[in-house]
């Protein structure tokens, strides 16, 4: 069970926007002119993308500068994300109910940086309900499609058994967290509480679409329901 966190579990009311906007200028000593785009891509795209987009060449240091200091400059601002930040409605309820079944092992799929995700949860008190070995992340991968694998294979290291596409189930709020889904064939869950209503989720392949995570009931059904 893969759950993604901004925009599905959280959200970050802004901080995360001005970190990002920091840390662009420390580490290139230019101001961040193209908007930061938070559409499920890994932080490895996304860094790239946005170099780019400011004529700068993405070469690994670079790279491996920028994303260090997006760390540096959240946690340095972790109370203001706490203070502006929030859960979403439903998602505390929703991961302690899929987690009591004992047949679920829960973690993250998420574009953020570990150290983020890490950060994020425990934050807003959701931490305890994953195990972040198992999770993949945004610095495992450029394409948000390649995360799933390494799940996978982290899963099957650290629990001792074999897991594929049709024992995993991804929840998310945009069509990339169901392009990664469908790249293992998993189940795709889609909340519409990020930038696409459920129109587009149904049309992009989910296996089910919910307004929300604050029917439990709903939740759990869409989770655990024979594909």
């Amino acid at each position: 069970m893969l759950w993604d966190v901004d925009q599905t579990l959280i959200e970050g009311g802004g901080v995360t926007q001005r970190a990002y906007a920091a840390a662009f200028h420390t580490t290139t000593g230019r101001s961040l002119i193209e908007p930061w785009q938070f559409d499920g891509r890994t932080e490895l795209a996304a860094v790239t993308d946005v170099l780019r987009l400011h004529g700068l060449e993405p070469d690994r240091d670079l790279v491996d500068a920028f994303t260090e200091q997006i760390v540096v400059e959240l946690r340095n601002r972790a109370d203001d994300l706490a203070a502006n930040g929030r859960v979403l409605p439903g998602a505390a309820a929703a991961l302690t109910a899929v987690g009591a079944s004992p047949a679920v092992d829960q973690s993250v799929l998420t574009g953020n940086l570990y150290p983020l995700a890490v950060l994020k949860l425990k934050l807003f008190g959701l931490a305890h309900h994953v195990d972040f070995r198992i999770g993949a992340y945004g610095g495992d991968a450029l394409d948000r499609t390649d995360l799933p694998a390494h799940a996978l294979q982290r899963s099957s290291r650290v629990l001792g058994r074999r897991f594929t596409g049709a024992d995993t189930v991804i929840v998310g709020d945009t069509l990339r967290d169901i392009a990664a889904a469908r790249a293992i064939g998993a189940r795709a869950v889609a909340v519409a509480t990020g930038p696409h209503g459920v129109h587009d989720l149904q049309e992009a392949g989910a296996d089910v679409v919910l307004a929300d995570l604050t029917d439990t009931a709903a939740v759990v059904q869409a989770i655990t329901a024979p594909s």
